[in-house]
């Protein structure tokens, strides 16, 4: 049909008059991506939706939109059954005592299905030790059979993941859902603190520790982690978690709440800087040798990147800058090994690259004293020991050159796990050696105060969902889309101010969203530009990936 004047008809629009200021200014469209517009985010200036959390709060409080969890045909048919017979898909995990599965929804069980689906193919291609978590999630699940607010962490932790896989606001919603039961659970898990819960109050903890975004919502939950394993000790061999206990014993006189900082000298930040050159040199040689594999490549380059960036940045002052600056690597390091074991298995250019990502979580312990070794370079020990290991044994000459000369190109990580080692036992008796320090003990009383507060303030969600940054990595199955991505979910690239949202999920109850920056990082230190990948997949995650990279 023809417009006026026997031109082109204008194709039908509709109007709205909720676009931030930045956009109105420039006289373009706002996509009025809630709490920065794309347009804003792309020119990298700050959108004023952040200065107003209620601007584009939904008119109704109902949303048509459901969480993206990822569902294919096979995934439905094998929870229904679960649901009737309340038989454990996933018998090979031994997860005992189980749950009362059909006490779940089915939207839990799903979320349930997911971890589990991706602990079993760890367990059966005996990779779990390899990975941060998921040698553990048989106990999480057993403990949950008898502490719900165990089973909510559980919950939120795999909707934390499913919401950076598919970049879904709505699942980012259900994780906060989750989140915030489990924290009031775990408030009244101390309150009540006895060694028949401890367990449960212990992996709810370090489960809502892994999911933190954020240094404040971060410390406490890992000063609370401390004090309880502090409390376990006269128990800690009947503990699920002993080898846990065992290998994270926390140092003497520590307190994240209020660390003790340390100036860096010219001849330290020398050495650090020598040792980022160190890390990447073994990156180089590391390089040709993957020209056929395009997904390690572009994690090796991921990487590299990532330590250019810290090269180039200020060396961080307070706690608060250097949890910022490692984020983006934790992030990593609890979702990119599962994501390459999964999709190559016991492969060893995969072992050599994800050696490399532990690695540099140790090596740059120095450069971050008071928290990266909580943050990531204790987590990573252990995973990092046990690539190692399997590394060395394709060496044999029964393996074909190129296979054995990759086999040799983990000295640096070896290094790593030798310096660090000695590093950590010289700091631990010389810090049993010393007075004790001035501050009071961080008592369980102290850790409810802390998260009455953080209740009080965040309605108990305060950063409680891990990695919302863009997904590098996009699992879905064939014929799924992924939701756009939003910036919601993006490392920021300056401090930004508290801000808050309300959303609806399903069709009755609402739920606040975090207040506070996933990850500010201060200027000059920009977080690393990631890349999407979709991977098509036979049966859902974690089984049978095709990979294909996708540029975005």
């Amino acid at each position: 049909m023809a417009g006026p004047g026997g031109g082109p008809s204008r194709r039908s629009h509709t109007k709205s008059r909720k676009g931030c200021r930045t956009c109105k200014r420039r006289h373009i469209r706002c996509d009025e991506t809630f709490p920065q517009c794309r347009n804003c985010t792309k020119h990298q200036v700050r959108c004023d939706y952040m200065d107003n959390p209620t601007a584009m709060m939904p008119e109704s409080p109902q949303s048509s939109q459901q969480p993206n969890l990822l569902w294919t045909p096979e995934i439905e048919a094998t929870i229904e059954l679960w649901r009737q017979t309340g038989e454990f898909p996933f018998p090979e995990l031994r997860v005992y005592p189980q749950p009362q599965w059909r006490a779940l929804t089915t939207i839990d069980l799903r979320l349930v299905h997911h971890l589990s689906s991706i602990s079993n193919e760890m367990f059966r291609n005996r990779t779990s030790r390899s990975t941060l978590w998921s040698d553990m999630m048989p106990k999480f699940l057993s403990i949950a059979a008898s502490h719900p607010f165990v089973m909510h962490s559980i919950l939120a932790f795999s909707a934390s993941h499913l919401a950076w896989i598919s970049q879904s606001n709505e699942t980012r919603t259900l994780a906060f859902h989750h989140a915030s039961i489990a924290l009031k659970g775990l408030h009244d898990g101390i309150t009540n603190f006895t060694k028949m819960i401890s367990d449960a109050v212990l992996a709810s903890s370090l489960l809502l520790a892994w999911q933190a975004t954020d240094w404040r919502g971060w410390a406490s939950l890992v000063t609370g982690t401390k004090t309880v394993i502090q409390s376990m000790q006269p128990w800690r061999h009947e503990s699920l978690f002993a080898d846990y206990i065992a290998e994270h014993s926390p140092m003497p006189n520590r307190h994240f709440m209020n660390p003790i900082s340390t100036p860096i000298t010219q001849e330290a930040r020398t050495e650090q800087l020598s040792t980022l050159t160190d890390i990447q040199a073994s990156l180089q040689r590391l390089q040709p040798y993957l020209v056929r594999n395009d997904q390690e490549t572009k994690w090796v380059d991921q990487l590299k990147g990532y330590l250019d960036r810290l090269r180039e940045s200020n060396q961080p002052q307070t706690p608060e800058e250097q949890f910022n600056q490692l984020y983006a690597l934790r992030k990593w390091l609890f979702w990119v090994p599962i994501s390459l074991l999964a999709a190559k298995r016991g492969d060893v250019n995969v072992l050599v690259v994800l050696a490399h990502f532990y690695a540099t979580a140790l090596a740059l312990e120095p450069m971050f004293p008071d928290v990266a070794s909580v943050l990531v370079a204790d987590l990573s020990l252990r995973p990092l020991e046990e690539i190692v290991q399997l590394v060395q044994g394709f060496q044999d000459t029964r393996y074909d050159s190129r296979i054995q000369t990759m086999s040799y190109l983990v000295q640096f990580p070896i290094d790593m796990v030798s310096s660090y080692k000695t590093q950590r036992e010289w700091s631990r008796q010389h810090m049993s050696a010393i007075s004790p320090v001035q501050q009071p003990a961080y008592a369980l009383e102290t850790i409810n105060l802390d998260l009455e507060n953080q209740i009080a303030a965040y309605s108990y969600g305060q950063s409680l969902s891990p990695a919302f940054a863009p997904s590098p990595l996009t699992f879905l199955p064939p014929g799924m889309s992924s939701t756009p991505a939003s910036p919601y979910l993006e490392v920021p690239r300056s401090t930004v101010d508290a801000y808050g949202t309300a959303s609806s999920y399903a069709s009755s109850s609402s739920y606040a969203s975090p207040l506070g920056s996933p990850a500010a990082v201060l200027p000059p230190y920009s977080a690393p530009q990631e890349h999407a990948f979709g991977f098509g997949m036979q049966s859902g995650y974690p089984g049978g990936f095709v990979a294909t990279p996708i540029w975005t």
